[in-house]
């Protein structure tokens, strides 16, 4: 599914929000040492760049070249071109692997063996995302009447995965409690925007009948939102699974 975030990789980039700060923090104090870890299909680097304040040094993959060459750089981050269920790593490296927005894409029969081969013995795995877009009543019933219905026959069966929060994803690891993290940012229109052209279903969708269906939805929610430049609060929904490697 690369090549629906091949395209505009580092508007890609700067259109995302950031994960709650606190979740980093969590995970670095659920791992018995913070040596090194693996960001697995890693986009933009976004996770990746934060885990540097908690671990010695950071692997960051991603199957995209174009992700990977519009990637956030930093010194303790090294970035390498390789598919997650396939990578060049040596067993029982990594005291955290983790997957930020993309758990839902991986191909499981192949990736579960290769992350327990990398993740060392108690290593902690991680995987998170967020989903539906919240701001108030009225901008949320007409975005998702002039946009959200317009693009859901264009979504792919894996989001639901996310959707329902990873809960019908068999972790093959011992489980481990999470808190609850609240994700939220301040977007005007055109970021929000921004934002919304970065999901895949919009992709599919721009791609199958053009970009006319965005204009109509901005056009309609302006009047809603009042000056477009004006930010306002965005909550979304936030999803986290966490579990130990005990082999």
């Amino acid at each position: 599914m690369s090549h629906l975030f091949d395209s505009g990789s580092s508007f890609y980039a700067a259109a995302r929000p950031h994960y709650p700060p606190g979740l980093y923090r969590f995970l670095a104090g659920r791992c018995y040492k913070t040596t090194c870890a693996w960001d697995c299909a890693c986009g933009n680097g976004q996770a990746a760049l934060d885990l540097t304040g908690f671990f010695d040094a950071v692997c960051a993959t991603d199957v995209s070249p174009n992700q990977i060459a519009n990637a956030f750089r930093h010194p303790d981050v090294h970035y390498v071109v390789c598919a997650s269920e396939n990578t060049p790593f040596a067993g029982s490296t990594f005291d955290l692997v983790c997957v930020a927005q993309a758990l839902h894409w991986m191909d499981f029969d192949l990736f579960w063996p290769e992350v327990g081969r990398v993740l060392r013995p108690g290593g902690v795995f991680a995987a998170w995302g967020y989903s539906w877009a919240e701001i108030d009543a009225d901008i949320d019933r007409l975005l998702e009447a002039s946009l959200l219905n317009v693009i859901a026959p264009y979504w792919a069966e894996e989001n639901r995965l996310l959707w329902n929060g990873y809960r019908d994803v068999a972790l093959p690891f011992e489980p481990v409690p999470t808190p609850v993290f609240e994700m939220k940012t301040r977007w005007n229109l055109k970021q929000l925007f921004a934002y919304l052209g970065t999901w895949s279903a919009t992709k599919r969708c721009l791609e199958a009948i053009g970009e006319g269906f965005l204009e109509v939805a901005y056009r309609q929610l302006l009047p809603v939102w009042g000056d477009a430049l004006e930010p306002k609060v965005v909550r979304l929904d936030f999803h986290l699974v966490v579990g130990r490697n005990r082999t």
